[in-house]
């Protein structure tokens, strides 16, 4: 039987919800309680899940959006932000796992150093990876606030790649979303698609990702060190 080919990275840029983690438990109900705190209609998980991966902004405006029926004003904006920090704060380590096989395969990639890019507040990112027992694991944890643009822009992978030092060739994106492939594109590293997170399979597969796998399990497998 074949061997698979193993591409060399010395750096992983890995996204955090869908991809590293498994959030949407938590996302779903603390959005949903800041709707009812505005006294809007709860939305169901397949149609938050849809408003993930773009930054927290664009969450609530798309939930408020979707729950209303109409597009909010600035206010109401603001006061959704406010209040899905509020709740999310209060519940983001209720049901929030590592997704199946992730603590394994950053064991057995223990050569390799490993970076979190994410668009969720870096805060959220900290607390969760700590609570979780592996920020450790992680050189630097970038959140769509850490750097003036987020993904799919590619100045934070570019950042994490400086701080880490590591050539761009050396790097690659893991994420489940379009939006880590672009970022990855733009930023000039290899790209892997990892599926099973918020975005349909379809997605991923047009996105022109170098790589797709089936789980993160796979990631050990898959890739090598430099020689």
């Amino acid at each position: 039987m074949p061997t698979r080919e193993a591409f060399p990275c010395r750096l992983f840029l890995l996204d955090l919800d869908g991809t590293l983690i498994d959030s949407q438990e938590d996302i779903v109900r603390s959005l949903n309680l800041a709707l009812a705190r505005m006294r809007l209609p709860a939305l169901s998980p397949a149609r938050i899940g849809a408003f993930v991966g773009d930054g927290v902004q664009l969450l609530i405006e798309r939930a408020l959006a979707a729950s209303a029926g109409r597009s909010p004003d600035p206010e109401e904006t603001g006061r959704g932000l406010e209040l899905f920090r509020e709740e999310y704060g209060r519940h983001l380590l209720d049901h929030t796992r590592l997704v199946p096989g992730a603590g394994a395969a950053l064991e057995r990639l223990h050569w390799a150093r490993c970076a979190v890019v994410s668009n969720k507040p870096a805060d959220f990112c900290r607390r969760i990876l700590a609570g979780l027992g592996v920020a450790g694991r992680f050189e630097i944890i970038l959140g769509g606030d850490s750097t003036r643009n987020r993904k799919p822009d590619p100045e934070p992978l570019l950042e994490a790649i400086r701080f880490c030092r590591v050539p761009a060739a050396e790097a690659v994106m893991v994420g489940d979303s379009r939006v880590d492939i672009e970022a990855g594109r733009a930023a000039g590293v290899f790209t892997c698609g990892v599926l099973g997170g918020f975005r349909p399979e379809a997605e991923l597969a047009s996105s022109g990702c170098d790589l797709l796998i089936r789980s993160l399990a796979e990631l050990p497998d898959r890739f090598r060190p430099p020689e």
